[in-house]
């Protein structure tokens, strides 16, 4: 067997938002003094699903336990540049709080009406708004063929995700988180357990707990510790454009047929997920963007709905990956119970940049309090995917 090059007590397979969140919430807990190793592919973080995100924060959902997580999420973005600051340089974060707002036509209004409900019901501040009020509140909207909207009042809006990113990466090594580059090939078990963390160069790493943390590589690393996680990775596209329209109180919008747009800058991004029987399984290497899906169904779509639109003109576009919960479109969070010491953060579905630090210290605190505390998130567990059981996330953007 190769040697073991070290021993720590927590290794985390990922060093994106969501495994640097679980780093830094760790490094910081007044009762945690155990050594923390973060092994990360890429430090650049160029083609991760962070960096490649639309990097916006919402209240907006259907699930009460994604509502809870967001929520914790902005709390904490609020205070994020005093928290990350290292020697008094604060990361930077240009956090805009300015809303969501979903549109409905007559046959999506009684699920946006029960979303509502939900929302309320967890302290989130929206507001339902008829077809004569989306009319008076956001003049440049085409309103003729709609029901009513969603409207989130404060906590929503978006941010530099990098800046997040590198806040939680350059706190938690500033408290003594170690950060190697590499890959992490396979998880080590002996029966209820991971002892070591392998590389793919051979290195391994024992440890007291391991944490996969590691987006669309989930998978596989699950599969090495015999455990099938049902978590794929799907391609989403993210078109820049510029248009002369004036748009006073745009937050993120988002259409009936799920067409979405925010401004950014002095332009405007958006995109759509593709039709379900062009979302299939991708190779996470492929950041080919679908131009299609813009001139078919985005342009359309935006001209419809923003007249002013009609003469954008497209600046740029890219491509990343969502990994997708097949089961539900809900993260799988926490520990599967055949491992007693290894947690999984993935299926985040395109949240997991928002809920990074809603989960993070969530999985902080189940390591040294050996449960949840401050947010129960039980029903993301692995239960409900082990009795086929979808926890269904109906507002998936």
């Amino acid at each position: 067997m190769t040697q073991t090059n070290s021993t720590y007590d927590v290794v985390i397979a990922g060093g994106a938002v969501v495994g640097s969140a679980v780093a830094y919430f760790l490094a910081s807990h007044p009762r945690f003094a155990g050594r923390v190793l973060v092994v990360e592919r890429d430090p650049s973080y160029r083609d991760c699903a962070t960096t490649r995100s639309a990097a916006s924060i919402r209240h907006q959902f259907s699930t009460p336990e994604n509502i809870r997580l967001s929520m914790a999420g902005t709390a904490f973005l609020r205070q994020a540049e005093q928290w990350l600051a290292v020697d008094g340089v604060a990361p930077g974060l240009s956090f805009r709080e300015q809303g969501y707002l979903f549109l409905a036509g007559p046959a999506g209004l009684a699920t946006l009406q029960a979303n509502h409900a939900v929302q309320r019901a967890e302290g989130a501040e929206v507001a339902l708004l008829t077809v004569d009020e989306l009319a008076a509140r956001f003049p440049w909207l085409h309103t003729d063929d709609l029901a009513g909207g969603s409207h989130g009042l404060a906590g929503e809006g978006w941010l530099d995700a990098h800046a997040l990113l590198h806040g939680f990466k350059r706190r938690a090594q500033s408290l003594g988180v170690v950060y190697r580059q590499g890959t992490v090939a396979a998880f080590e078990r002996e029966g209820a357990r991971v002892t070591a963390v392998r590389l793919a160069d051979g290195e391994r790493f024992a440890c007291g707990w391991a944490v996969n943390a590691a987006g669309t590589g989930a998978t596989a690393l699950a599969a090495s510790a015999g455990i099938q996680l049902p978590v794929r990775a799907r391609k989403r596209c993210v078109f820049h454009f510029r248009s002369p329209a004036e748009l006073p109180g745009c937050g993120l919008v988002v259409d009936p047929g799920g067409v979405w747009f925010r401004p950014e800058g002095h332009a405007f991004i958006g995109g759509v997920a593709p039709p379900d029987d062009q979302d299939n399984d991708v190779d996470p290497a492929d950041f080919d963007v679908d131009h299609a899906l813009f001139d078919e169904v985005v342009w359309p779509t935006l001209a419809q709905r923003v007249p002013g639109f009609e003469a954008l003109r497209l600046l740029s576009s890219w491509a990343g990956h969502y990994d997708v919960n097949l089961l539900d479109a809900n993260a799988i969070v926490g520990p599967h119970p055949a491992v007693d010491n290894l947690l999984f953060a993935n299926g985040f579905s395109g949240h997991g940049l928002q809920q990074s630090p809603g989960v993070g210290r969530a999985l902080a605190e189940w390591i040294v309090d050996g449960g949840w505390q401050r947010i129960d998130l039980t029903a993301l567990g692995w239960q409900r995917v082990i009795d086929g059981r979808p926890l269904r996330e109906q507002a998936v953007v």
